[in-house]
This record gives structure tokens, sequence and C-alpha cells, in this order.
């Protein structure tokens, strides 16, 4: 009884840790709690690196290439919305009437931009993360990706985060400390780091009403930073996923070249805090990998297709590249004879406040769909057959994937 009662004691200090971040990640969350990441695989890993049956071996965050899943679902940039991105989610099954995963099997992709322009930005992550553990359990798959917001929020640039982004990162400062204080009664936890460490008091042209937020929001994301070692470390840079290529700008050849695997592991451990404040150069300027617009001109005469060509030929198996980043106000599209496809649809609230689209691929990219909330496709999609197969994009906000399908069967609305 004696030695029970000692194994209680020495387990005390890591069950309060324990307790203590469950509490802190519920006040952060608006109510969330997280899952136990599963221990082990759902099913066995596949036997070979593209199985015929769409089986996916577990699902693993380091991972860059993905065999054909079953059901594949792309979901574009979601910039600070919570509720935009939960009818995402709804849109495609993934998710029921009490935001817990419904997708079973599926695999999804969800292109980055989490961050700016709205004030649920840590909600957004809070429900990624769930949703991630939720989806493993159940033998599916959610990717979370780096756009170009991610790595100037690591950078510390806050250009387009909106007031109500401040005070959520505030709020997060506010029981992060606290949780930090509940830790520090416990005698066999170390003291927890300042969060603030290096941080200066004040900034030239900042408001004192400002300052705390933005104080809050370095002290989460910039490199090895708490809110960025939890959730943003998981995350990838470049995504292929059967015939498909994510990424959320878009790839040029000298990308290619360097490595997607390597682009990955340094972004990430450039994220963790292992390799200084700056960014990696491929994240940086107009033709980033998180920037890159050469693929996303609404007119397909500015998209530079011939790079687009050479740069799918010299990733094997690769037929489609998807992204986000470029808003297309008609909608989901495809140019490039549908080797270009533009998913970000300006859904959030402060990014154009646009209908929720998602891109499904069914099977080994036989049924590519449009999962839309659009009410215009019902009502002009007769009038606008005609003009799919040689635009390959859409008229007045509606259409379809190009001459991938047609239209009946492409594009699905749901309420």
């Amino acid at each position: 009884m004696e030695a029970n009662h000692e194994d209680s004691c020495k387990a005390l200090p890591e069950l309060l840790s324990s307790f203590v971040d469950t509490f802190v990640d519920f006040s952060v969350s608006g109510g969330l709690f997280l899952p136990a990441t599963p221990t082990s695989p759902p099913r066995p890993p596949a036997t070979s690196a593209t199985p015929q049956d769409g089986a996916l071996p577990p699902p693993d965050p380091f991972r860059t290439r993905y065999p054909t899943p079953s059901r594949l679902i792309a979901i574009g940039d979601l910039h600070g919305d919570l509720e935009k991105s939960k009818q995402a989610f709804r849109l495609a099954g993934l998710i029921d009437a009490s935001d817990r995963w419904s997708g079973g099997s599926s695999t999804v992709v969800q292109v980055g931009d989490v961050f700016d322009r709205g004030g649920d930005e840590l909600k957004i992550l809070y429900l990624l993360e769930k949703l991630k553990r939720e989806a493993a359990k159940s033998g599916g798959n959610l990717i979370t990706m780096n756009g170009n917001h991610e790595i100037m929020n690591v950078e510390g640039d806050f250009r387009f985060a909106t007031r109500l982004g401040f005070k959520e990162f505030e709020d997060w400062a506010f029981w992060y400390q606290m949780g930090n204080k509940m830790k520090t009664l416990c005698a066999g936890l170390p003291n927890p780091k300042d969060i603030f460490e290096g941080i200066p008091r004040a900034f030239h042209g900042v408001k004192t009403d400002a300052l705390n937020g933005i104080r809050a929001r370095i002290a989460a994301l910039r490199p090895g930073g708490p809110v960025s070692t939890k959730f943003l470390t998981n995350n990838l840079t470049v995504v292929v996923a059967g015939d498909s290529v994510f990424v959320h700008g878009g790839l040029l050849p000298q990308h290619v070249d360097y490595g997607l695997e390597r682009m990955n592991k340094e972004v990430r451990d450039w994220i963790s805090g292992s390799m200084g404040r700056s960014a990696p150069s491929y994240c940086k300027g107009r033709d980033a990998v998180v920037w890159l617009r050469k693929y996303s001109e609404e007119v397909a005469s500015k998209c530079d297709c011939s790079t687009l060509e050479h740069v799918l030929a010299t990733i094997p198996g690769a037929r489609r590249m998807i992204m986000g980043h470029t808003i297309q106000e008609g909608g989901i599209n495809a140019i490039c004879e549908n080797r270009a496809v533009r998913i970000d649809v300006g859904m959030s609230h402060g990014c154009g406040n646009g209908l929720p689209e998602v891109l499904e691929i069914n099977g080994n990219s036989q049924e590519v769909r449009i999962l839309t909330s659009n009410p215009l496709y019902y009502k002009n999609k007769d009038s606008y057959k005609s003009g799919i197969e040689d635009s390959g994009s859409r008229k007045d906000g509606v259409g379809s994937l190009g001459s991938m399908n047609r239209l009946p069967q492409v594009v699905e609305v749901k309420a």
C-alpha cells in the first residue's frame, strides 16, 4: 500500500502538468477537449506504395508523399473565420452537427492561411488539431499546410492581423501564464520559461492599447513559440497525394530540384526554433512556394502553363497542382488543361465573405467534383453546360473544372 502511495506521489507532477495543459487548451479554444493522440495505428500499413483499394498507411505529420486515397478533399484558405471553416468541413460530410469527425477514411488537405483577416485563428487551429486526432482514430487523415500568412506570422509580420485577432492572442497569453503559475505550485515541475523573454516592452509607433496583443502574438508564434510548436510544426509546405500536388502558392522547377521533402523538413525546423528567425528563402518573395501566382490568374492566358507542365513532369505520377492563395471570385476552377486547380474562394468574412466550396477527388481521380453551397449552380447549370468544355473556368459565378466531367456529375450543391 505504501509503495502505491509513493508511486502516486511521483506521478503527481506529470498529472498536474497534464491537467493544467488541458485547462489552458479548454479556455483558449472556446471549450474544446483535445482527444488523446492515437497510440496505435487504426489499420496496418499499406503493403505497396500505391495500393489499389485506396487504403492509406497511418497518418504521419512528417510525410510528404501519400498514395492515392479512396476519397480526397481539398479545402482552401480559412483566414480566421471559424464558422465558415466548419461550413466547409460540413459541406464535404467531414464533421457532424457537433463538430465531430464524420469523414471516415477520407484524406483532407487544408492548403494553409488559417491566420489573419479574422478573429478565430486559435480556435481554428484547435478545431483542426481535434479533427486530426479524431480522423486518425477512424482511419482518416487531415493534413494541414503552411500558407504565406503562417510564414509571415512566425516571422512577426502582422500586417493583416485584425483587432480581434490580437485580442485572441492576448487572451491566450493570459491563460497560458495562469497555467504556468499553476505549474509552479508543484515542486516536481521545472519553473516555466517566461513567454515574453526577449520581446521589447514597447514598439515605435505602436499605441499602448495594442501593445499587449502584439507582444502576445510574437510570444506565441515566433520560432519555438508555444503555439508555433504545438500546431505549426505539424504543417507541411508541399504535399503529394496520389496524382495531386498541393502547395499554397505554386511550385517552380527550382523548388522541385531543391527537394520537396527537404523543404518540408527545413520549414518545420525553422518553425520549431532550430534555424534562426528568418524563414527559408523559398518561402519569401514573389516566386516563393507560398507566394507564387503564376498559375492562379483568373485569365487563363496570363498563367504560365508551360512551366507548370514542366514542374508536374518532374514529380513522378503528378497530374495536377492544387493551390490556394489567390481568390477565385467565380469559385473553384481549373486551367492549363485542368492541371492547375485553384481552390481559394475567399470564404472568410474578412477576405471576400464568399460561399464555401471544397474540391473532392474520388478514387484514382476518375471523378472530380466541386462541392458547393452556392445555389446559382442549380439556377444556371443548363445554360452554362455548353461553355465549360472550352473555357475551363467559370462564368457569372458558376461552372466546373473544365473538361474533367459534365456539370450534373461534377457539381454537387448542398444547403
